[in-house]
């Protein structure tokens, strides 16, 4: 039996519980709709459920403005729910994962309401990031950063102080110069891993510690004054250490988004967490070399701090993995950025080179993650009426961003109409998004038993690489190729190639094929195609 963590390989779907499926028939999943899918997710054959936040909240950002870390809101189900979940899931063999949000809470959490009532200059202010404003009258903000969902990142009060949220005025941002911040997010981890959670996803891991000082935001200004701090590390080596004192390999994983493969490896060296999403894979160009730059610059910062890559294609927040790809030029995303698709839409084209890029994904070293959607190639969803927008981007924006709301719509489960098995009842307006109209034939029921679905290619790519002990964490070694074709090994014996050139390959004689992404006529892998091969 392995004795290497599980987490250093596995391949871990992220559960948009809002969006996945529906148990009680509000048109909003939970954690109901979860455990009724439970089957389906070890058929699979994933390891584990990330699972976004499911904690009491107003909703004012999907969850994401928490109000109280140690409930479940309503919307979801009960503490109860939750633990009976965990307890599932662990009988199939799938381990939980929920979010967990240190940057900031809701306006509505105990803590602000508390500060809000005391007043300036209380003890209960410290806990948050209040300052008086500039100004003759104080009615300017204390500097010039502004949120990332548009707008200032200050909001003032009547009583004449700001206070800082990098997102929404509704999620104030946590000062974590406070003891009472760090015994607080101690506690809430001891909560939840005492009923038998196996980790968290951190949610804007780089964003917890901010300059003291609170300087202007002046260009590309190093280091940053709120952004990937050295000193958010010491947090997460105390977090670590919470970590270790429980049984089975608990794990965690950043969402930290770095300048460098270099600043992202300081969040997982020895003693900090134990994996972080890798968005320059996510941010690549379809191109050879670019994909090439990021694997190999990837590979060699975590190895030379002994963490695992954690490869990712689509997330929550991100425009999905398909519809990138589905134009003719994928542009490379620069960070902190909207992405902007350049040109028209060719879905026939983005679902070959999604299909490729799951196989691409899954043979790499370390682990990876599957966006719910993923595995049915589902697009993102650009044409949503503005009349059905939930996401605060639409409205801080001033109408101009219409958000993520695209790639968060319910998935279809079964069925030829909306909403297509994602509810268990029909008795209401719809889904709390609305599907397209031809998700029929994308549905699990659809692609089910279907060789040449994207289901299928995942369930058997997910099968081959639990089972062949070339996959996972490891090594690998670049391969003479043409221009235009990746081709990597990985020992014992097997070999991944993927076509990114407009010309087919001919596969090596001495090899069979053991999974391709689509069909290899004459042993010529296609243009846009990617194939396993057992040497």
């Amino acid at each position: 039996m392995s004795t290497t963590p599980w987490w250093r390989s596995a391949v871990i779907y992220q559960v948009y519980i809002r969006s996945f499926a529906d148990g009680n028939g509000d048109g909003v999943g939970d954690i109901a709709g979860i455990r009724s899918r439970l089957p389906y997710l070890k058929s699979l054959g994933v390891d584990a459920l990330w699972i976004n936040p499911w904690y009491k909240s107003p909703m004012g950002d999907g969850g994401y403005d928490v109000a109280d870390f140690r409930a479940i809101d309503p919307l979801f189900g009960t503490l109860a729910d939750a633990e009976q979940l965990i307890e599932e899931a662990h009988r199939h063999g799938i381990r939980i994962i929920p979010d967990i949000v240190p940057n900031h809470t809701s306006d509505q959490h105990v803590w602000f309401q508390a500060a809000m009532a005391a007043g300036p200059g209380s003890p209960e202010r410290e806990r948050f990031i209040f300052r008086p404003g500039r100004g003759p009258d104080g009615d300017l903000p204390p500097n010039n950063w502004v949120s990332c969902f548009g707008g200032p990142a200050w909001t003032r009060l009547p009583d004449g102080e700001w206070y800082l949220h990098l997102f929404a005025p509704e999620q104030p941002d946590l000062n974590w110069q406070h003891p009472d911040v760090h015994a607080e997010f101690e506690s809430i981890l001891r909560f939840w891993f005492s009923r038998g959670v196996d980790g968290f996803r951190i949610d804007v891991a780089h964003g917890l510690t901010k300059d003291p000082e609170l300087p202007d935001l002046a260009g590309d200004q190093t280091p940053h004054p709120h952004w990937d701090r050295d000193e958010v590390h010491a947090i997460y080596r105390t977090w670590r250490k919470v970590a270790d004192e429980f049984d089975d390999d608990r794990a965690f994983v950043a969402e930290a988004w770095a300048d460098t493969p270099e600043r992202l490896a300081a969040y997982v060296r020895p003693g900090g967490l134990h994996t972080a999403f890798n968005f320059d894979f996510l941010m690549a160009s379809w191109d050879t070399k670019d994909l090439r730059r990021v694997i190999d610059d990837s590979l060699a910062m975590l190895s030379g701090v002994g963490a695992p890559a954690t490869w990712v294609l689509s997330n929550h927040d991100v425009m999905r993995h398909t519809s990138r790809y589905a134009r003719k030029t994928v542009a490379r995303w620069v960070p902190n950025q909207r992405y902007q698709p350049e040109g028209d839409i060719d879905l026939e084209l983005g679902t070959r080179r999604a299909r490729a890029a799951a196989l691409l994904m899954l043979a790499l070293p370390g682990g990876a993650y599957i966006y719910q959607g993923d595995e049915l190639g589902l697009p993102e969803v650009e044409d949503l009426p503005e009349t059905v927008l939930q996401d605060p981007i639409w409205e801080r924006s001033g109408h101009t961003d219409k958000g993520r709301d695209g790639c968060r719509v319910p998935i279809p489960w079964s069925g030829q109409t909306e909403p297509f098995g994602f509810s268990s009842d029909d008795a209401y307006a719809g889904p709390w998004l609305p599907q397209p109209a031809n998700w029929g034939q994308r549905s699990v029921e659809a692609q089910t038993g279907d060789e040449t679905s994207i289901l299928e290619l995942y369930r058997t790519a997910l099968h081959l690489r639990r089972h062949n002990p070339a996959l996972g964490d490891g090594t690998m070694t670049w391969l003479d190729a043409p221009a235009g074709v990746l081709a990597f090994r990985r020992e014992p014996g097997f070999t991944c190639l993927v076509n990114l050139s407009a010309e087919a390959y001919q596969l090596p004689d001495d090899t069979a094929i053991l999974l391709a992404s689509g069909p290899v006529p004459n042993g010529r892998l296609e243009p846009e195609q990617a194939v396993w091969l057992a040497v």
